[in-house]
């Protein structure tokens, strides 16, 4: 069997995380039982949910144990099977976490799935057509509920959530406008991605004057709001919803090292009449395959043009996210593994 190189988280961060709390390990894969693959992954993704996993606090997810690899998506292929239902060769999408192998029981409930490469490569599984795909795809048709004609507007529009976002609402007759850290994040996400217009935060020092931005930028209001980010974004954002306006709250990127994230104007939920849900995607599961075939679709169209910032060797995992925390990737945040 062959060496595994893995990630462990190897300490809690006190405030913000550090290349410290990891450590790089290596071990031998154990000898495949009935029932089960060992998977060589390709690509391993770097999601910021990771971020409140590390702390040992309340939250939707299980803090990550410590001595243990670092959970996360994986994509690559069957190299051995013990299973009749996979074959070496296929490709597949999993949780196997910060290593270069797993070991999949096969009969464990989502535990792994083939994916076809013809059309949509094996990278996009981890992004547009994977979790934060899906992720865009239930905030903006479950809970924002869009209809035609309607401004829709999503924070870190350039990473992998925000991207798709666009594509969706724009396949609805929606007018789509980002908002995103950068010059070149913004040109990406009219030019390439198609939305009406794009917000550059970087250029603004305070709510007010982003908010007098997206006033510009929406001057029908906001109907649809999708959050990732928090903080002065969504004070922005609050001071130019509609009356009966939607938030999906899918991510508060600006509270992940435990600082307090005040609202500003929490009265605009009431004076509106906002409906403002948080949501995590894999409570809903079954909504996967009528997202996962729409979103396949826009990529193999041409009308999604995801884009990937890769990081290379497992040893480069740690920097590359934390690079993700400060907002230094450009699209979805994968390590290429082979």
């Amino acid at each position: 069997m062959p060496q595994n190189k893995q990630i462990h988280l190897d300490s809690r961060p006190q405030g913000e995380a550090a290349a410290t709390n990891f450590k790089l390990v290596t071990g031998e894969t154990p000898p495949l039982q009935d029932g089960q693959v060992l998977v060589r992954h390709h690509f391993l993704s770097l999601d910021p949910y990771m971020r409140g996993r590390m702390n040992d606090a309340k939250s939707y997810a299980v803090p990550q144990p410590l001595g243990e690899v670092m959970g996360g998506g994986t994509a690559g292929e069957v190299v051995e099977s013990r299973s009749p239902k996979y074959q070496v060769g296929d490709k597949v999408v999993g949780m196997g976490g910060w290593q270069e192998y797993s070991v999949v029981n096969v009969d464990q409930p989502g535990a792994l799935r083939k994916v076809d490469t013809t059309h949509v490569p094996l990278s996009h599984y981890l992004g547009a057509v994977g979790m934060p795909g899906v992720t865009a795809w239930y905030g903006l048709v479950k809970i924002i509920e869009p209809k035609a004609g309607q401004t829709m507007v999503v924070s870190a529009a350039a990473g992998a959530v925000g991207s798709a976002f666009g594509a969706l609402a724009k396949a609805r007759g929606c007018r789509a406008v980002g908002i995103a850290g950068g010059a070149d994040k913004c040109k990406y996400v009219t030019d390439e991605l198609g939305f009406d217009a794009c917000i550059d935060y970087k250029e603004h020092k305070d709510a007010a004057s982003l908010s007098k931005a997206l006033k510009e930028a929406c001057p029908d209001g906001v109907d649809g709001y999708f959050e990732n980010v928090g903080g002065m974004v969504l004070d922005a954002v609050m001071m130019r919803m509609n009356a009966f306006g939607r938030i999906a709250l899918c991510g508060m990127i600006a509270g992940y090292d435990g600082q307090p994230v005040p609202m500003t104007y929490p009265q605009l939920l009431l004076t509106n009449r906002i409906k403002l849900q948080g949501f995590i995607v894999s409570e809903h599961m079954e909504v996967w395959p009528e997202a996962l075939k729409e979103l396949g679709t826009l990529v193999a169209t041409g009308k999604l043009k995801p884009r990937e910032s890769v990081a290379q060797g497992i040893a480069s995992a740690p920097e590359a996210f934390l690079g993700l925390l400060k907002g230094k990737n450009f699209g979805k945040q994968l390590v290429k593994l082979t």
